[in-house]
């Protein structure tokens, strides 16, 4: 019987994606019969997929017009003859009648790095690839092949053959096993001890009842209004109804467990936390209470990553409790953090609408991931926010730059892991480059705030030397990360590192007085975005001169022809027509709250890039300027905030006060300058004003690691800095 989207509830798999059957023994076997997408397979000993085999000598493996002879082959090396050479592979190292091929053109400093390497035999694992037009590094040329068709890796302590997902149709690997020859990709696979498949991303456990197979969707499966479905004979479906308000099994003891570990921390900190003597049982409370908020987002991640999520409605509770947990707390909010607890609402609600929207149950996950990452950004904030305001002075200046040296230390060690186990979509999950963002705010505007308070003279010789001594660790951590930008093909950071740069360099202009210069930055702005108006009135092919970027300026300039990201970004215009002034229900999206279906649903990364795609179809135009309202409060309250501080600095007498103060003002207005970039980016990508950057918006995009490290902690920054800054007015002015 032959199984696809419709019958498995899968909505990413083909129509016949698996062809199974029951053998006379009672033994159930899986074909894969996708033409680009293999099916994982999980045991308890070990995962694997469709389309792969261990090499053993004899075995023939025919790609394209060449046909190869494993002479030799275990779990540590693979010797072969064809393409009139001799090749031994050992998993991380191709040699071709005895010889390393040279480096393919092309290959990046980091994967020369590890070439390099590998001939001192501690070798890291790189895999041997089939296809392309040349022999060359860990490549072997196959004509009329496109690279990567087939591969042999190692894995699971030997090596493997393997068919590499691919989108379309792929030339078969043809594989000889005991004199019979084969596709390996619709290898034949049974599925005794298999306890899960995945097939189009959607996960099935399996178990026997019988003569019957049972297989339970438990991710990525396709929803339904009502339990009706015409399924073919043979298949029968038991409906379950969408719980909102379960709470798993482990629930109830990761719930123990946090209620336990607050006790242990108060018990610890009794007699020495700041909330326990000197302070109103208020704070004290709130303190508790935002500890307690944190601990539950670690928790509740922890039930996210373990396949068993809790209900919306839970995570929905968890996230107005972070909400609340932060603008409850004792102490005064400034502009800033009142519109970004504002936008965090509308985030988490436009997440929670397209989670309800989509008819398939990965989309909610998106809201629950982010309701527990705001409730550990926001509720250890604010604990921190409340430490620091019971604390009475400033910590000594050493302990402090020794803080600013790990925080970049730990986030050049972030970037280093993503060079050399990563891609641009980040490492282990994480994004590094928004830590490496908070890390080089922190840097720059603490060598602002030492620079600026030098009384030198302008004739001082030695001035332009001691700057250079100062800012010489943010400009080697600067060029260290757009080195591992690059090293990872992720370009769209540097954009935002370009627009942070010159916003930083007009900061400073202006705090120096420095009129001229700031002049100039702004002249440079200017005549930036007049060049990217003329290059929108340019022909596809004077772009193609350029060289850099130029395939994703030629997908803004003429979108239809490019069947991928030109189809990304036409789908999201075409949604945010149909939303026009009101939204798409003429109601600024009131009469569809919470009701499936919408167009923008096609849209690849709605749930990211082109959230605000999302957001104008349902709401219209009308509630987009509304959030470019409060987007433009919440950078004009961090602005605010840092010219308040700035002012500060310059009243006061004492030096590490006006360090405090200079630094609050820079790293503010650096900030700011990020959220800025990343809200122009992200609208310009969804309304085609710039060319296609990939950044997500602020707040309303599903983004785990912008949220938790640097939007978290810059909403925290605010607050405390806004709360000593009335804290000190309000002293100047009593009595004395």
């Amino acid at each position: 019987m032959a199984l696809g989207q419709r019958e498995l509830a899968a909505p990413l798999a083909d129509p016949a994606h698996i062809r199974l059957r029951r053998d006379a023994d009672g033994g159930w076997w899986l074909r894969n019969t996708s033409a680009g997408k293999q099916v994982a397979l999980e045991r308890r000993e070990a995962n694997s997929r469709t389309g792969t085999a261990r090499p053993a000598p004899g075995q023939q493996l025919r790609i394209g017009q060449e046909q190869f002879t494993l002479t030799s082959a275990d779990s540590r090396e693979v010797a072969f003859t064809g393409a009139g050479s001799a090749w031994r592979y050992d998993g991380a190292v191709l040699l071709r009648d005895g010889q390393m091929q040279p480096s393919c053109p092309g290959t990046s400093i980091g994967s020369r790095a590890r070439a390099l390497w590998n001939r001192t035999g501690l070798a890291f694992a790189r895999p041997l690839s089939f296809g392309g037009n040349l022999h060359c590094d860990n490549r072997l040329g196959v004509a009329y092949v496109a690279p990567g068709s087939a591969l042999i890796r190692r894995a699971d302590g030997g090596l493997l053959i393997e068919v590499p997902a691919a989108d379309g149709q792929r030339i078969p690997l043809m594989l000889t096993i005991d004199g019979v020859a084969g596709n390996l990709a619709e290898k034949e696979v049974a599925l005794a001890g298999v306890e899960s498949i995945a097939a189009g991303r959607t996960r099935l456990s399996l178990r026997t009842d019988g003569a019957r197979l049972l297989l339970e969707p438990q991710r990525h499966v396709a929803l339904y209004a009502e339990p009706r479905v015409l399924l073919p004979p043979g298949v029968q479906w038991q409906w379950r109804q969408r719980g909102l308000w379960s709470l798993p099994a482990a629930g109830g003891l990761i719930a123990a467990m946090v209620l336990l570990a607050l006790a242990g921390v108060l018990a610890r900190c009794r007699g020495s936390w700041p909330f326990v003597r000197g302070v109103s049982t208020h704070t004290r409370a709130a303190a508790g209470a935002s500890l307690m908020v944190a601990l539950c987002g670690v928790a509740f991640l922890l039930v996210l990553r373990g396949g068993a999520p809790p209900g919306a409605g839970i995570s929905a509770l968890l996230g107005w409790a972070a909400l609340w947990c932060c603008l409850l707390a004792p102490g005064r909010l400034g502009v800033a953090a009142v519109a970004g607890v504002l936008l965090v609402a509308v985030g988490l609600l436009a997440q929670l609408e397209l989670g309800l929207a989509a008819m398939e149950s990965s989309m909610l996950r998106h809201f629950q991931k982010t309701a527990a990452l705001l409730a550990i950004g926001l509720g250890a904030g604010s604990f921190i926010r409340l430490w620091m305001g019971a604390r009475r002075g400033l910590a000594p200046q050493a302990r402090i730059e020794y803080g600013f040296a790990i925080l970049a230390i730990g986030a050049l060690a972030a970037l280093l892991l993503q060079v050399a186990f990563g891609n641009e979509t980040g490492v282990f999950d994480v994004q590094p480059v928004e830590f490496a963002k908070l890390a080089l705010t922190v840097l720059t505007a603490h060598c602002l705030a030492i620079g600026l308070g030098w009384h030198a003279a302008p004739a001082d010789a030695s001035l332009p030397l001691r700057w250079f001594r100062l800012g010489a660790p943010v400009l080697l951590f600067l060029a260290m990360t757009g080195f591992a930008l690059v090293q990872v093909d992720d370009y769209s950071p540097l954009i935002l590192l370009g627009l942070w740069s010159a916003a930083m360099v007009f900061a400073w202009s202006l705090a120096s007085r420095r009129r001229a210069c700031a002049a100039a930055v702004a002249c440079a702005v200017l005549a930036l975005a007049g060049g990217i108006a003329l290059m929108r009135g340019a022909g596809p092919q004077q772009v193609a001169d350029l060289g850099f970027y130029a395939d994703r300026f030629m997908v803004w300039l003429d979108p239809s022809t490019h069947p991928h990201t030109g189809q990304q970004l036409l789908l999201g215009a075409r949604a945010i027509a149909e939303g026009a002034w009101l939204g798409s229900d003429s109601l600024l999206g009131v009469a569809n709250l919470g009701l499936p279906g919408s167009s923008a649903l096609l849209v690849p990364a709605v749930e990211d890039d082109f959230a605000p795609s999302f957001f104008l179809n349902r709401h219209g135009l009308a509630a987009g300027l509304a959030l470019w309202l409060l987007q433009a409060l919440f950078v004009l309250g961090l602005l605010q905030t840092a010219a308040r501080a700035n002012a500060t600095a310059r009243a006061t007498g004492d030096f590490r006060q006006a360090w405090l103060g200079r630094f609050r003002c820079f790293a503010l207005c650096g900030g700011a300058a990020f959220v800025l970039g990343h809200f122009v980016l992200s609208w310009g990508t969804n309304l085609a004003i710039f060319p296609v950057m990939g950044q997500p918006m602020s707040f309303l995009s599903a983004g785990g690691s912008h949220l938790l490290f640097f939007i978290c902690p810059l909403l925290m920054f605010d607050a405390v800095s806004a709360q000593s800054l009335e804290e000190s007015r309000d002293a100047s002015l009593c009595p004395t």
